[in-house]
């Protein structure tokens, strides 16, 4: 399988490498390759220079926006949740159309310092944003409860713990479950909440998320649903 990861950051890269390891084809998508791999510094969170990361990861190329989403047959939305319209946009509908497209960003909204808020919230999501945007994508939202090592690896967190997937395209999301459960996901531990609409309730997470972070002190961590049957529900 051909996938497109769009954004050079730690997300982007853990997932490119946890595909090419798997044996796809994993082109990462960024604005302007040559001033990518020009950096020598390393960025707001601390990653290594792209071009550094590269060259210990020779199998993943290095494109624009746009020819790597021409070029995969799924595309994988790690772009930081403020730039995720943009970066899609200079992308090309024409490249995305009739492809899965799966969105693991959160709309963090900085503005006002840290920890952040979210933009859009409540009555509206970035999965939701994504979809009107380019309606002729099969969107789905998943894998954005967690740090991006937990995504590509949920062996990393001891027991049962979730992955939530959301869209209006039911093919879109067996395949995305699919790769789920390539990753290492079992498929016990996937729900499928619905429609694209339920990924307001995922995103909204984030909050919960950055707080236990900040109290458990690293991100190797995970939501777990635990599911009573008919009795428990009827003794509630």
């Amino acid at each position: 399988m051909r996938y497109a990861v769009l954004g050079t950051g730690s997300v982007g890269r853990t997932l490119a490498a946890r595909l090419a390891g798997l044996g796809h084809e994993a082109v990462v998508g960024t604005r302007d390759p040559g001033a990518t791999l020009a950096r020598t510094g390393t960025d707001a969170y601390g990653n290594a220079p792209f071009a550094a990361w590269q060259s210990a990861h020779p199998g993943v190329a290095l494109a624009t926006f746009a020819d790597a989403a021409a070029g995969a047959e799924t595309v994988v939305n790690a772009s930081s949740g403020a730039a995720s319209l943009g970066v899609l946009t200079a992308a090309g509908a024409a490249n995305l159309a009739g492809k899965t497209l799966v969105d693991v960003a959160n709309p963090l909204d900085f503005s006002h310092g840290a920890p952040p808020a979210l933009d859009p919230v409540n009555t509206d999501s970035l999965g939701e944003q994504i979809q009107r945007a380019f309606p002729e994508a099969k969107v789905v939202k998943t894998l954005n409860t967690m740090n991006a090592a937990v995504m590509a690896d949920p062996a990393r967190v001891p027991g049962a713990h979730t992955v939530f997937v959301s869209g209006d395209d039911a093919d879109a999301k067996k395949a995305v479950t699919a790769l789920l459960e390539s990753f290492g996901w079992p498929s016990a531990s996937v729900i499928d909440l619905g429609g694209i609409a339920t990924a307001r309730g995922t995103e909204m997470l984030l909050p919960v998320w950055l707080r236990l972070y900040g109290v458990i002190g690293h991100p190797d961590f995970n939501f777990h649903i635990a599911r009573g049957g008919t009795a428990a529900a009827a003794g509630a």
